[in-house]
C-alpha cells in the first residue's frame, strides 16, 4: 500500500500499522529538508492572491496571467518529466500543471518527493488544458508546511462518523461537502443579522456565567469562581438579561451566543448550541410572527437562493405564508380531543387511558401539551405556528386577556421541530413573581428543569417594562434545515463527544 492509499478511517490494525509506518517516513523527509537548510516551518509568509473559484470564474480576464496560489495538494497524476496535481484551497481546488523544464530539474526532483496533504505555494499563469479544464501552469513552487500524517485514501475517504466528528480538521480537508456546510452556516449567520441590522435592531452581548438561571426549561451546568468563592452557572438562555435591556430602553434587541444545558445528546440536541434570541418594544407575538417568518424567509433566500427548500426527500415552501393552530386546534385535529370541553379529571383519565405518562404536578395545560407532542409534533411538516400553550409551560409569557389558563405564545413546527419559540412578554412584576414561586414549587415536587427566581430581574420588572415581544430560534436547528443535514452534530464544528 503507498502512501497515497493509506486508510485511517478504519479500525484495523493494519491500517493503524500502515499509517504510522508512513508517518516515519514522511518525519525523514522533513528531517532531509531541515538538515538541507530547507525547514518548511520557519516559513512565514506567501502570497495568496486569487481563490482558486475566481481563476475559473475570470478565466476570461485571467488567461495567460500570473497568479500565485496556495492550497493543499490533494492529488498527484504522474507522467515522468510532468505532473499534473490538484490544489485545494477554502474555496474549491484547481488543477496544476507542472513540468520538469519550466521549474529546473532540482526543483522538480524536490516536488516529487512532496506528499499529499502538503500545503504549498504555486506561481504560474493561468491556461486551459486541451480537455478544456482551466488549470495552472506552474513556473515556481514552493513547499509552506510539511503534512506529517497521510490524508485517508482517495476512493474510500473519511467515513466513520465519530472520527469525522473528532477529528473535524480532517473531515474539513478531505470532505468538501462539509466545508460547503459551514460555509453556508457563516451565510446563514450573516444573513440573519443583516436582516436584523435593516430592521433597527441592536446586537449586544450578555453574560455567559450567571449567579442564577433562568429563561428556559433545562438544567444547567455549574461552575464556581475562586476569587469571589461563589458558584456560577453557565447561561441557559438569553432571555432575562436581553429583557433587563428593553427596561433600559434599548427597545430592539438581539444576541446570537452560545448557552449550555446539561443534558442528554440525541440528532437534535448537543449541551452547548447557538441560540438567537430576539426582543422588542411596543409589540406582542403576532408581531414576532411577522418577524419570524421575515427573517427565514430572508435567511433561506440568501444561503440558498429559493424558498424551495430540499430537505431529505421533502421541498419545504418558505414561500407562501406560514401555517397557524392554536395548539388545542391541533390537538383536536390529529388526536381527536376537544380540551375546550374538558375538565382537570376527564383530561387526565383521557391522558391515562393513552398511555400518556401523567405525572401528580402535572395540570390540565400540562396534559395539553402531552398530547401534543404525542400525536402532532411529528404531523408539521410544512411550517407552522402554533400558539397559545398553556400557562402552565409558559412561565415568562404574558397570560390572553379573555383566556387566562393560556398565553400569548407561539412556537414554529418545521419538518416535526420545534424550530422558534415566542411570547407577549410577561411584564407584570406581580404575575411574575407568582409564576417564579410556582416554577419553585415544581423544583420541589422533583422537576430539575423548573425556573427558579430571579430577584434582580423581577426588580427591573418593578421599574417598568414595556409591552414587548420575544422570540428565541436555535440556530443550528435552522443550519440543518438550510444544509439538509439530518443530525446536529453535522453542523456544529466541534460537537461534544464522550471521552475516548
Amino acid at each position: 500500500m503507498s502512501e497515497e492509499q493509506i486508510v485511517i478511517s478504519t479500525d484495523g490494525e493494519e491500517a493503524r500499522q500502515d499509517a504510522n509506518e508512513q508517518r516515519e517516513i514522511r518525519f525523514a523527509k522533513l528531517q532531509g529538508l531541515q538538515q538541507d537548510g530547507q525547514n518548511p516551518f520557519q516559513i512565514t509568509t506567501a502570497r495568496h492572491l486569487v481563490p482558486t473559484t475566481e481563476i475559473a470564474g475570470r478565466f476570461d480576464e485571467l488567461e495567460n496571467t500570473d497568479v500565485a496560489i496556495c492550497g493543499r495538494m490533494m492529488s498527484r497524476r504522474d507522467m515522468g518529466k510532468a505532473n499534473f496535481i490538484d490544489l485545494r484551497d477554502r474555496d474549491g481546488k484547481i488543477q496544476v500543471y507542472v513540468k520538469r523544464d519550466d521549474i529546473g530539474e532540482d526543483a522538480f526532483d524536490a516536488f516529487k518527493k512532496w506528499d499529499l496533504g502538503d500545503l504549498i505555494e504555486v506561481k504560474g499563469f493561468v491556461f486551459r488544458t486541451r480537455r478544456g479544464e482551466v488549470s495552472i501552469h506552474a513556473k515556481a513552487l514552493r513547499l509552506l508546511t510539511k503534512s506529517l500524517m497521510p490524508l485517508p485514501e482517495k476512493f474510500h475517504g473519511l467515513t466513520d462518523t465519530d472520527t469525522r466528528y473528532r477529528r473535524r480538521y480532517l473531515d474539513l480537508i478531505v470532505n468538501p461537502e462539509v466545508r460547503e456546510t459551514f460555509i453556508r452556516r457563516t451565510k446563514i449567520l450573516r444573513a440573519i443579522r443583516e436582516y436584523l441590522d435593516e430592521q433597527d435592531f441592536l446586537e449586544v452581548e450578555t453574560p455567559i456565567l450567571t449567579p442564577n438561571y433562568g429563561g428556559a426549561a433545562a438544567r444547567p451546568f455549574l461552575t464556581h469562581h475562586n476569587a469571589l468563592d461563589m458558584d456560577l452557572h453557565l447561561r441557559i438562555s438569553l432571555e432575562l438579561y436581553l429583557k433587563r435591556l428593553i427596561v433600559g430602553g434599548l427597545e430592539r434587541v438581539y444576541e446570537i451566543g452560545r448557552v449550555f444545558r446539561n443534558e442528554g445528546l440525541s440528532v437534535r440536541h448537543n449541551p452547548e448550541f447557538t441560540l438567537l434570541e430576539i426582543y422588542q418594544a411596543y409589540t406582542d407575538y403576532n408581531g414576532m410572527m411577522a418577524l419570524c417568518e421575515g427573517l427565514f424567509r430572508h435567511t433561506a433566500q440568501v444561503a440558498l437562493g429559493t424558498l424551495q427548500i430540499p430537505y431529505g426527500e421533502l421541498t419545504l415552501d418558505f414561500e407562501k405564508p406560514f401555517a397557524r393552530l392554536t395548539m388545542r386546534e391541533t390537538v383536536a385535529r390529529y388526536a381527536g380531543v376537544d380540551f375546550d370541553a374538558l375538565d382537570f379529571e376527564s383530561a387526565r383519565a383521557l391522558a391515562k387511558e393513552r398511555g400518556l405518562e401523567v405525572l401528580p404536578r402535572h395540570g390540565i395545560g400540562d396534559i395539553l401539551n402531552l398530547f401534543f407532542e404525542e400525536y402532532c409534533e411529528d404531523k408539521l411538516v410544512q411550517p407552522t405556528f402554533i400558539l397559545d400553550h398553556p400557562v402552565e409551560i409558559s412561565p415568562l409569557a404574558k397570560r390572553k386577556p379573555q383566556e387566562p389558563d393560556y398565553t400569548e405564545r407561539f412556537e414554529l413546527f418545521i419538518c416535526g421541530r420545534e424550530m422558534a419559540n415566542a411570547f407577549s412578554e410577561l411584564n407584570d412584576p406581580i404575575d411574575q413573581r407568582g409564576r417564579f414561586e410556582a416554577q419553585e414549587a415544581l423544583f420541589a415536587a422533583g422537576d430539575e428543569e423548573a425556573n427558579h427566581t430571579d430577584e434582580d430581574f423581577l426588580l427591573a420588572l418593578e421599574y417598568g417594562m414595556p409591552p414587548t415581544g420575544g422570540i428565541g430560534i436555535g440556530i443550528d436547528r435552522l443550519v440543518m434545515l438550510l444544509t439538509d443535514s439530518a443530525a446536529i452534530r453535522d453542523v456544529l464544528l466541534f460537537p461534544t463527544m464522550k471521552k475516548m
